[in-house]
């Protein structure tokens, strides 16, 4: 990617404003804890990644004026509630400031980051292999680059397949009601010349019937101890359509993705948003007025939906509550 989503000063935090795509690149710089946690609420920067960096950078912030870090923590925590990723995030940044102190906490905010740059590389690798020449992926929402400190989760897959000489092609679904497909995923694809056609959301189940799709990638947000996946509202309609049609289904994702604490997808928070997202967009309306709104900005997709699930590690195919426990004890080094 020509543009950072994330850009670190040792001062400041300054992110790309995700708002303004595709039609100006901006940045929105932070200073403190609070104002980095306005900005992963107000959608400035998204996707699971992304947020969890964005949030340990925001706990570094407040340790260079020695604020109080308590409050730093509990004000991130509460910015979003379904991307595990940010509880990941600062549960590693306030071990840190128990070992370290304030002073550990820019290094380990850069680790964070750095660490998610690799993790991308190797689900891409890992996950270029399940894809073969020309095929067409449809994904959902926008799991690349913009979504993480750099390279991507599902996008990542396309870009190392890419990168490994495969003449592939995607298939971007809108993501009504904040077109993270239309605006981020289109915009990453034309910026890297990676074919791709942009579709509205309830268009993915005709191109399926008429085999104009080859395989389904997409992120997600939170994954459950059984394998149930968090992601964008509509992934689970477009699990189903993928099960119908007998095409594969994977889902992208960083072992910090995984939550063991939480059973089943019927236990993860799902996060309702403004009743604007879907009564209009930019400044317009609709929408008449009065009219009563749904936003819930993710839904579950139940583990016998999904093909397999792209790790760092490996991809772990028919996903199963002992085959993710086994995946989990194995890369924290138990046995």
């Amino acid at each position: 990617m020509a543009v950072d989503t994330l850009r670190w000063t040792g001062k400041t935090l300054e992110l790309l404003d995700q708002r303004a795509l595709p039609q100006k690149i901006e940045y929105l710089t932070c200073r403190t804890a609070a104002e980095t946690a306005r900005a992963i609420r107000e959608m400035v920067v998204r996707g699971a990644p992304a947020i969890g960096c964005a949030a340990a950078f925001g706990v570094a912030l407040e340790s260079t004026h020695a604020a109080d870090l308590e409050a730093a923590f509990e004000v991130l925590a509460q910015s979003r509630p379904t991307a595990v990723n940010l509880f990941w995030a600062l549960a590693r940044m306030r071990r840190a400031l128990t070992r370290g102190g304030a002073s550990a906490l820019e290094h380990e905010a850069l680790a964070i980051y750095q660490e998610d740059l690799a993790v991308n590389r190797a689900i891409g690798a890992h996950g270029a292999e399940l894809v073969p020449d020309r095929a067409r992926i449809m994904t959902h929402c926008n799991a690349g680059a913009l979504a993480t400190a750099g390279h991507g989760t599902a996008l990542g897959v396309v870009r190392s397949a890419r990168d490994q000489g495969k003449r592939i092609s995607v298939v971007a679904n809108e993501t009504r009601p904040y077109l993270q497909g239309a605006r981020l995923t289109a915009w990453e694809m034309v910026q890297e010349r990676i074919p791709v056609t942009l579709v509205t959301d309830n268009m993915a189940g005709f191109l399926m019937s008429r085999g104009e799709v080859d395989l389904l990638i997409v992120g997600a947000d939170r994954i459950a101890a059984n394998g149930d996946v968090a992601n964008k509202i509509g992934t689970y309609t477009l699990a189903v359509l993928a099960q119908r049609h007998g095409l594969p289904f994977y889902v992208a994702a960083p072992l910090s993705t995984f939550d063991p604490a939480i059973a089943q997808g019927a236990s993860i928070p799902i996060e309702e948003r403004p009743p604007s997202e879907v009564t209009g967009f930019g400044g317009s309306r609709w929408a008449p007025d009065g009219v009563a709104v749904r936003n819930p900005a993710f839904d579950i997709t139940p583990a016998e939906l999904v093909t397999g699930l792209i790790t760092e590690v490996g991809v772990l195919r028919a996903p199963s509550r002992k085959d993710i426990a086994a995946l989990l004890s194995r890369a924290s080094g138990g046995t």
